[in-house]
């Protein structure tokens, strides 16, 4: 993988996400059924939608973890996620229910050794920074299999956030996280979602609302709503989020 210092810019002016026509079939089931619409960069999108709409399919076709079917057109941050999956994989992060760490090494040693993966330069004070901001300095010197969940997910976090990816892929991030995790990580967004774009898949309708700039909810592979925050009409959205919730597929 190239050094994150020599990674190409991305202009302001090209979309996050400009999804058209996205289709992806599992035999003859269609997990996503012709879903459109784009999304600017430095936004913070939730996803919602009920058990088997197709968010966390999306989420991984998206992060290029899995191909859309044929006749759908979908750029994240200018690259196709098909043809340029290598080329984008520089530039996004992935925080999921697995937190991609190593169990065995160390805090310390699992960010050094992505920090060495990146090509991060100054790669010391980047993980004090980073062990730092998660609240983990004094646990850097233990293994990984010791820590809680919500531990092991904000050291997960420190490890997307390692290369400064423009986009950060959040697949329901609170799920298992006691009180002061998630309040870590809400400051932790705070803090630096002005710099990043965020994409999130959750079934928190409050704290997803809270947090988006848009909102989505998918129902059976298919986009129900996708509004602007400052135009959403609370009311009818939650409305829209319980009909919705019928709808799923256990």
């Amino acid at each position: 993988m190239a050094s994150t210092e020599n990674k190409d810019r991305i202009a302001e002016d090209v979309l996050a996400l400009d999804v058209a026509h996205l289709t992806r079939k599992f035999g003859v089931r269609k997990a996503l059924d012709d879903v459109t619409f784009q999304l600017e960069q430095h936004r913070f999108l939730s996803i919602f939608g009920p058990n088997g709409a197709g968010k966390t399919t999306l989420l991984r076709i998206l992060a290029t973890l899995t191909a859309p079917s044929q006749g759908s057109d979908v750029t994240v941050l200018g690259f196709d996620v098909v043809k340029d999956a290598f080329a984008l994989r520089e530039h996004i992060g992935l925080i999921s229910h697995n937190p991609l760490l190593y169990p065995d090494l160390t805090a310390e040693e699992n960010l050094r050794f992505f920090a060495q993966l990146y090509g991060i330069t100054g790669a010391d004070a980047r993980i004090d920074e980073l062990l730092d901001a998660v609240e983990l300095t004094h646990r850097k010197l233990d293994i990984v299999r010791t820590f809680s969940r919500g531990m092991t997910q904000r050291l997960s976090l420190a490890r997307t956030l390692l290369p400064r990816p423009e986009l950060i892929f959040l697949d329901e991030p609170y799920s298992g996280l006691d009180p002061h995790a998630s309040d870590i990580l809400d400051a932790l967004i705070d803090g630096i979602r002005d710099k990043h774009t965020f994409v999130m898949v959750s079934h928190d309708l409050e704290r997803g609302l809270e947090l988006c700039s848009h909102a989505l909810i998918l129902a059976r592979g298919k986009v129900v709503l996708f509004e602007d925050k400052e135009t959403l009409d609370s009311d009818l959205f939650r409305a829209t989020y319980r009909e919705t919730v019928g709808l799923g597929v256990s």
